[in-house]
């Protein structure tokens, strides 16, 4: 974290992640901004300190009015547009399309895994429009490519392993997690899975439209177990277990993250299928617990 602004240090190597979190609010509060438009600044100041030559920038919430929209961006990629914050940034993927892609400045080139918005793209000022499948992969190296000027070699990502992507956890259960935080990643995860049925543990923010996600999840498994992140957004675990119950066959409620994974791995049994997900504030923690 060095290389903030004197408005917001942390010095020696020591620093705990606490004390950091506080120095973040603090300063959000003395200068009216959000957490996510403090520790923006802070990410690009560093940038600039350590003399970065390329920096991939995700924005936090759509494009228009995201912190991460003061950046003069060569390459703008849009990978899915799906159905989600939208009481900010509109309850149509048109409209949501609109908000991510006003980032794109006259002369980007803008990648997308969706053809629809080719023309919202070029009429904002787009000079090149490259359309590519969908996966993550293909747009990364679609980016890279635009940006160099030249073609690069996808087989230096062969190895690459996303955590709480399809993750396998274990064999004894066969044991699965993935961050799938919406709809749409519900989605994508389904088809991937091994043709088992689940048990699930997941927890859902509250502006996911998890009733959809958990009707969406029952087609794999009966057995839900119905958690809860620490963040503030997410459903609380009975909330949750209510809703699930429209869908399950069983419901468990454990509103402690670690638990409810034990208690899903003892109803899978060694010789069954663990899913958790529904949210990667849920991964996150449970990664601290291993």
């Amino acid at each position: 974290m060095r290389g903030w602004s004197e408005r917001i240090r942390i010095r020696g190597e020591d620093a705990d992640f606490d004390r950091a979190v506080a120095a973040v609010r603090g300063a959000a509060e003395r200068i009216g901004a959000t957490q996510f438009e403090v520790l923006t600044a802070a990410a690009l100041a560093a940038f600039a300190e350590a003399g970065v030559d390329v920096a991939v920038v995700e924005a936090g919430l759509g494009g228009r009015h995201d912190a991460t929209n003061v950046l003069e961006t060569r390459v703008v990629v849009l990978t899915n547009v799906a159905l989600e914050h939208m009481d900010v940034l509109g309850d149509t993927r048109e409209a949501i399309a609109a908000e991510k892609l006003a980032v794109v400045r006259p002369g980007a080139v803008v990648v997308l895994g969706e053809p629809e918005w080719q023309e919202l793209a070029t009429e904002n000022g787009a000079v090149r429009v490259e359309l590519t499948a969908r996966s993550n992969l293909a747009l990364a190296v679609a980016a890279a490519e635009a940006f160099l000027g030249r073609p690069v070699e996808p087989a230096a990502a062969a190895g690459v392993r996303l955590p709480g992507r399809l993750e396998h956890r274990s064999e004894h259960p066969l044991e699965i997690w993935d961050g799938a935080h919406n709809l749409a990643g519900v989605g994508y995860l389904l088809p991937r899975l091994p043709d088992r049925d689940f048990v699930i543990v997941a927890s859902i923010l509250q502006d996911k439209r998890p009733e959809l996600m958990l009707e969406a999840l029952s087609v794999r498994g009966e057995t839900l177990v119905a958690t809860e992140s620490a963040n503030p957004r997410s459903v609380p675990a009975a909330e949750l277990a209510d809703l699930a119950s429209a869908f399950f066959r069983r419901v468990e409620l454990e509103p402690d993250p670690a638990a409810a994974r034990r208690l899903g791995s003892e109803l899978a049994g060694p010789d069954g299928a663990l899913l958790v997900t529904g949210s990667l504030y849920l991964l996150g923690e449970l990664s601290g617990d291993d």
